[in-house]
């Protein structure tokens, strides 16, 4: 559930506190507020936000050129995935710049005339929340200004049209550069601003990308290609399917998931000590979900547990959980009664009962103490680490999340065991 962003007010009164205020002209007047949060194609001489650390002050004035080129807004001999990826790579690298690359970007796509600019501007935001997200303090503010353009599409190009029609009466332009302004307007703003809303709410939770290698060209071309082609982790299990319409029509499985369950038992998962519980390779977990976002599963892996890092991560960024939230407390209420947990399995909707059978038909093969012998997960262990992958708890009290833990864990054991999942076999 999106929760309600702070009000104009407020915002107003953190961009107050917060804001580095900037000065002009000879007698250094500082400019307001409201300029300071307008398109400014201009240099900046020191940062968007308070910071006392000079490498910060340096690279923000940097960065907004960054910003600018990636705009169009500034000439460059970089093409623009390039000049994306610097920018990236110095946030993901310096936590401090992050908050002053997104206040910058809410500058510059706010009364900015040209709508090419303007789309070029929330697409960077939307990059941008794939690899990091913004500080605690911060991140209120940026929800509340994407969230005002959720629906603004109409208002936006009134807005357009006034500031146009206002700088036409200062200065003659030629017909040929005012119609620049409306041409090539490609995708609606609202269609960048609600990939971005739900983006942020996803980053602020999993903290953006992790690893020790820095982000790729790769990995920007497909941050940018997920605003209109969502990914195969985080979307709906619907969507999921949805996607893979035209290339598997007759699954009923999401073909991720099938996929890389194949793919930890073609490469001796079931006999892998630790399996599920040690993680693979963080970067070669990263690599691997670029290459399954393309229907792409490389023939190059050999450790298990990178193809079982990547389905934990999938069953975990579903965007409503394999057990929808509707049954959660069916579920931690039945935790010790095995006939009312399969029950409870049955009522599930039809697609979210099937993947989650498959997902327990996987698990009773690691269940079987021939496996167990070998990777020393018993079936209190793999419902201990699969658990939080379906069931989520929606509490905030940390007393609640910890004995739901328990009762999650325990109802998911009671389906290893006694779930009939032998429906299941050959299905994909």
């Amino acid at each position: 559930t999106l929760r309600k962003p702070i009000s104009q007010s407020s915002m107003a009164d953190w961009a107050s506190k917060n804001l580095n205020m900037h000065t002009q002209g000879i007698f250094r007047r500082r400019i307001s507020i409201s300029n300071m949060l307008s398109w400014n194609g201009g240099s900046i001489k020191k940062p968007m936000l308070i910071t006392s650390n000079r490498t910060i002050k340096k690279e923000a004035c940097e960065m907004f050129k960054l910003v600018q080129s990636y705009m169009g807004d500034r000439q460059t001999r970089m093409d623009r995935n390039h000049v994306a990826l610097v920018m990236v790579t110095k946030c993901w690298s310096m936590q401090g710049l992050r908050d002053e690359l997104y206040i910058q970007l809410i500058r510059q796509t706010t009364d900015n005339v040209c709508y090419r600019s303007l789309a070029w501007g929330w697409e960077l935001m939307a990059i941008s929340l794939a690899f990091f997200s913004p500080s605690p303090k911060f991140q209120s503010y940026l929800e509340g200004y994407i969230y005002r353009h959720l629906d603004s599409d109409e208002s936006i190009a009134q807005r357009i049209k006034e500031l146009v029609d206002l700088k036409n009466k200062k200065i003659t332009k030629s017909r040929k550069k005012r119609k620049q302004n409306t041409e090539d307007e490609g995708l609606p703003i609202s269609t960048y601003a609600k990939y971005c809303y739900r983006k942020l709410q996803k980053v602020a939770v999993t903290g953006g990308k992790k690893g020790l290698r820095k982000p790729t060209v790769e990995e920007i071309t497909h941050a940018r290609n997920a605003i209109l082609t969502p990914s195969l982790f985080g979307s709906s299990l619907e969507e999921i399917m949805l996607r893979q319409q035209d290339m598997y029509p007759g699954n009923k499985l999401p073909w991720v998931q099938t996929q890389l369950s194949q793919q930890v038992l073609a490469l001796g998962g079931e006999q892998t000590e630790g399996i599920f519980r040690i993680p693979g390779d963080i970067d070669e977990v990263n690599a691997l979900k670029l290459q399954v976002d393309q229907w792409r599963i490389p023939s190059s892996l050999s450790d298990p547990n990178i193809p079982a890092s990547l389905l934990k991560l999938w069953y975990r960024e579903l965007e409503e959980p394999v057990i929808p939230q509707q049954f959660y407390k069916e579920c931690i209420s039945n935790y010790e009664n095995p006939d009312a947990a399969v029950a409870v399995v049955q009522l599930l909707p039809e697609l979210n009962r099937l993947v989650l059978c498959y997902l327990i038909h996987f698990l009773q093969i690691f269940a079987q103490p021939s496996n167990v012998g070998r990777t020393k997960m018993d079936v209190n262990n793999l419902a201990m680490v699969m658990a939080p992958n379906c069931l989520r708890c929606q509490s905030d009290d940390p007393r609640v999340i910890f004995e739901n833990t328990r009762k999650e864990m325990s109802f998911l054991r009671m389906l290893i065991v006694h779930l009939d999942t032998s429906f299941i076999k050959g299905l994909v």
